[in-house]
Parts: C-alpha cells; structure tokens; sequence
C-alpha cells in the first residue's frame, strides 16, 4: 500500500470520528427534549393570543349588536312623531351597522374556528412529544445501561485467574497461621485473667444497689423497715489485682 493510500485512510478515519464525536445521538437527543419543551409556551403564547381575538370580536359584536337594538327603537320613535327625516338618518346608520355586523360575524367565526385548531393542534402536539421525549428517555437510559455492561465487560477482560494461581495458594496458607497464631494468643490470654475478682465486684454493686433502693423506699415512706445488712460474698477473699 502507497504512503498517500495510507495517509487518506489515515485522514478519513480521522474525520469520521470527529463527526461521530460532534454528532453525539446522546447529546441531540438531550436537545431534542429541551427544544420539544422549549416549544410548550410558546405554542400556548400563540394559542392565548387567537383566544384574545376571539374574545375581542365578541365583545365588538355584542356592541354592534347594542348600538342595532337602540337604532332600531329610535327608528319606531321617530316614526311615531312623524319625523321621516330622523328616521332615515337612522336608518342610514342601520344599514352601515348591519355591514358591520356581518364583517365581524364573519371574522369571529373565522377566530373561533382558528381557535379550535390551535387546541386540535397542541393536543396532537403534546400527544407526539410526549411520546418523542419517552422515546428519547427510553433510548438514553437503554444506552446507559449497555455502556455501563460495556465497562463491566472491559473489567471482566482484563481479569486473569491463572496469572495468580502461583501466589495464591501461598498467600491462603500464610493468612490461615496468622489466624491460627492470632486464636492461640487470645486463648491464652483469657486463660491468664482472674475472673473471680470481678464477680465479687459485680456482688459488691448488686448489693450496694439492693441497700440504696431500700434507702430510698424508707425517705418515700414505703417501706419502714431499716435498709438490709450488707452481705458479705462467699467464698475467700482475695488480694486485688495490681
């Protein structure tokens, strides 16, 4: 194989890793989320603000409404006076208001229907990113999980029993006469402790306690005998220990 052969090899395997390296499925699946989230309140900006619209045809129709009812009682009013003048100056105005009327009717209905699709649209929206930001979840930790069971199989790799089989043995045995050793002094050592000293003190306390417990149910007047005789332990006495 020629020198530039190798060096374009060289240089492509160079590049597809950079690439791979920038293009992280982990990291633009993260993003993907944080854009799909990102996404929420601007959808319901957009929505809040056909729904404003809405709002404010209905308000400007219910006034043209108003303004129609009151036109069409001064219409009759002026009627009633025989003033045809007013009348038609009246009605002039209702025809104008009519025109109006029906423009904002026309629009408010074009609102509404706007409004319903934005619903429709957010309800399928957040349906598909709920499910986009599961399978992205899903996907990660699936990823997690293998490149953790991929350390595990490095560490299983580079394990060998048998480079330790020489020492092993050894090391067993060794650590088995320590512990031997170890017992053997600890048994040894009881052996050498008078314990009889610390049953005539541990006599000593109980009967301290049985005297100090009577003298305290005589101060509380129950009981009015005097405190018990101290006992004195059986068995010799011996010289404490130095």
């Amino acid at each position: 194989m020629s020198l530039w052969r190798r060096l374009k090899r060289a240089l492509r395997a160079l590049l597809g890793k950079a690439v791979e390296s920038i293009e992280d499925p982990r990291l633009i699946l993260e993003q993907n989320i944080r854009e799909l989230n990102e996404q929420v309140p601007k959808m319901n900006e957009h929505i809040a603000s056909v729904k404003a619209t809405v709002t404010l045809l209905e308000r400007e129709l219910s006034k043209y409404k108003k303004e129609y009812s009151d036109l069409i009682a001064r219409v009759r009013a002026a009627l009633q006076q025989n003033r045809e003048d007013l009348a038609e100056q009246y009605a002039l105005r209702i025809e104008n208001l009519k025109r109006s009327i029906a423009q904002t009717e026309t629009e408010l209905e074009a609102a509404r229907k706007a409004y319903e699709k934005a619903l429709e649209v957010k309800k399928l929206f957040m349906r598909e990113r709920e499910r986009k930001i599961q399978e992205a979840r899903a996907a990660l930790q699936q990823y997690e999980r293998a490149k953790w069971q991929a350390k595990i199989a490095d560490a299983f790799e580079q394990f060998e029993v048998g480079g330790i089989d020489q020492t092993h043995d050894e090391m067993v045995r060794r650590l088995q006469e320590k512990s031997a050793q170890y017992e053997a002094r600890l048994e040894l050592a009881l052996e050498s402790i008078d314990t009889s000293r610390l049953k005539i003190e541990e006599e000593m306390e109980r009967i301290q306690a049985k005297e100090s417990l009577a003298r305290l149910k005589a101060e509380l007047g129950m009981e009015e005998s005097p405190p018990p005789q101290r006992e004195r332990p059986e068995g010799p006495e011996k010289e404490p220990l130095l």
